[in-house]
């Protein structure tokens, strides 16, 4: 799993609950008793929300036990309330990889945040952020949303209007922003899905910001070139991802999560924290909005959505071998052959 014997360090990707996180904890046990290993295998998470120190249960944070077991880089880096940038990331991954080289250790990167994970590998540059200029986009949003609302209202009812104010998640003001991008930047517009309101913000800040097109900051996102890593994806059917959200949801709540969540509820958190998957629907339970089924109804959902999202990002990038899931030991067995 690299080292002297010339194995290129691993990298484990898929889209979330497709049993990443297990999968790296095999593989460093098994690493151990390897001559080929100049040290111990230590974890370099790649994920945007394990960042934050509180959200555990949600983000399937590592345990404590696991933590203990085995080392591991790139959690709990800030608080919930601050701002975190995927160049603040490739910062604090450079820092750690040169700490596990120093104890002549060896790094297993596993996550399913692929910007994230291209900016290290790939070394790219991300386009400046317009914190400002974002806010106002997001502003505008939210008040052409609010003002559809109404005048649906008007027609519908103000109950109908309240309902698809609270599922739509501001689409109105949402679609407004891309049709926008897509007048200025036609390829970048296209490359995201039309309801993804923080990536059509950051994309049309920058082309306000800068005066040039956001996608000319991204052809190193269409090119794949050799890297000193192994990739390796968990190929997961889509029922079976969709059964596995589901289930990890019931366990999360069995585990502490609604309250884990209830201990943010008085904190100001940062626009990325404040969309983490569950999270903002357990928020809005807690806030009296929705019964407890109808959030968790919801954040399965946007969950299971988010995972073909991350399916087709990572099956764009032809590095990647992948693997079937199944079980650890057998996806494992996997890994062990591609190194042989």
């Amino acid at each position: 799993m690299g080292g002297d014997g010339g194995h290129r360090p691993v990298v484990i990707v898929g889209p979330t609950a497709s049993g990443k996180s297990a999968l790296a904890l095999e593989l460093v046990r098994r690493a151990r008793p390897r001559p080929d290993i100049a040290g111990p295998t230590e974890l370099v998470s790649v994920d945007s929300m394990q960042v934050y120190r509180g959200m555990d249960i949600g983000t399937a944070k590592p345990s404590a036990a696991e933590q203990a077991e085995v080392r591991h880089h790139l959690i709990d880096l800030v608080e919930p309330a601050e701002r975190f940038t995927v160049v603040d990331y490739a910062t604090a991954f450079e820092a750690a990889m040169a700490d596990i080289a120093g104890r002549d250790a060896v790094p297993l990167l596993v996550g399913g945040t692929g910007l994230y994970l291209r900016a290290v590998i790939d070394g790219l540059t991300p386009p400046p952020e317009f914190a400002d200029i974002a806010a106002e986009l997001e502003a505008e949003a939210v008040a052409i949303s609010d003002a559809a609302a109404v005048g649906e209202g008007c027609s519908l009812g103000e109950g109908t209007a309240a309902s698809q104010r609270a599922g739509d998640g501001h689409a109105s003001g949402t679609a407004e922003l891309h049709r926008r991008l897509a007048e200025m930047d036609p390829l970048a517009a296209s490359r995201m899905e039309p309801t993804n309101l923080r990536r059509i913000v950051r994309a049309l800040s920058v082309c306000i910001g800068t005066g040039k097109s956001f996608s000319s900051y991204g052809p190193g996102l269409q090119t794949y070139p050799d890297v000193a890593f192994r990739l390796v994806g968990i190929e997961t059917d889509r029922d079976t991802l969709d059964e596995r959200i589901a289930d990890r949801y019931r366990c999360q709540i069995e585990h502490g999560f609604l309250e884990e969540v209830r201990q943010l509820m008085d904190m100001s958190l940062s626009r990325t924290a404040a969309q983490a998957l569950g999270y903002k629907e357990l928020r809005a339970h807690l806030a009296g909005e929705h019964t407890l089924d109808e959030a968790l109804e919801t954040a399965i959902a946007r969950t299971r959505r988010f995972a073909r999202r991350q399916a087709r990002w990572f099956a764009r990038d032809p590095r990647i071998t992948w693997i079937p899931h199944g079980s650890v030991s057998t996806m494992a067995d996997e890994v062990a052959q591609l190194e042989t």
